[in-house]
């Protein structure tokens, strides 16, 4: 009986877990709605924010911005595109700047300053609430 009640109470956490997550808010990547890029593959994404890239497809430049670490948004794009939990993107960075060959993108407070930074300069992308999007941006279809 103990150990039924003990299953019960981990099924009970478990779904009550998932019903938190299927809360999370949606993201859409973006760029300018100057910008002539209408779709990325998703490790094209990655390597922009990674810094291991720092051009479009064509060869314009590409500059990554992020929302605040910790961010529910943020963890939920890294593990989308780039398959990372974000003790693995902290310990990215940390190497990356540690030997000098990167540093992470500029961070923004939120989904609001991220669109209206984007929205005036082609080269940049950021990726920000699906509620914050607005035809100062463009939405980039994101594929696998």
């Amino acid at each position: 009986m103990a150990t039924l009640l003990s299953r019960l109470r981990w099924c009970l956490v478990v779904c009550l877990l998932c019903s938190g997550m299927a809360g999370a808010a949606d993201f859409v990547v973006v760029v300018s709605a100057r910008n002539p890029l209408s779709a990325l593959r998703a490790d094209q994404v990655a390597a922009i924010f990674l810094g291991q890239s720092g051009r479009f497809p064509g060869g314009a430049e590409a500059v990554a911005l992020d929302l605040p670490l910790g961010s529910p948004l943020r963890n939920d794009f890294y593990a989308t595109v780039a398959d990372r939990t974000p003790a693995l993107m902290k310990a990215y960075w940390t190497k990356m700047v540690f030997t000098g060959r990167g540093q992470p993108p500029r961070e923004l407070a939120n989904s609001v300053a991220a669109r209206k930074l984007v929205a005036d300069n082609p080269a940049m992308i950021a990726y920000i609430d699906k509620s914050a999007l607005d035809a100062s941006v463009k939405a980039l279809q994101v594929t696998q």
